[in-house]
């Protein structure tokens, strides 16, 4: 229930059947009222983060053809035959490699991966 934006702790402890506990200090209800209803996003945040670690691991084919990445611009190409990245984390950070340009080159390996099975 507290993590609907109307409930805190006070007024949860207004209902009928609740138990306050008086040998808890502001700083702790107010520190669990913001775990709970902030707990949702703290999850997708974590599992966001899960997800960049994995793709800043994800390994580049050797002798990757960046002209056959459907979108991907005739600069960003340039840029990934020039600095030659071995994963896609590196090729995030080549300078002019938006992150558009590696969200294509994720599809294209997907693609490449679901073609191989």
């Amino acid at each position: 229930m507290l993590r609907r934006p109307n409930l805190d702790y006070a007024a949860l402890m207004t209902l009928e059947g609740a138990m306050p506990s008086e040998n808890l200090s502001a700083e702790v209800i107010e520190q669990v009222e913001i775990q709970v209803k902030y707990q949702g996003y703290i999850d997708r945040q974590n599992e966001e983060i899960d997800s960049r670690r994995d793709i800043e691991t994800l390994k580049l084919p050797d002798g990757i053809d960046y002209g056959r990445v459907k979108g991907l611009s005739a600069e960003v190409q340039q840029k990934l035959n020039q600095h030659k990245p071995e994963t896609v984390g590196q090729a995030s950070r080549i300078s002019g490699v938006t992150p558009a340009a590696v969200a294509l080159l994720m599809v294209h390996l997907k693609r490449g991966f679901k073609d191989a099975k």
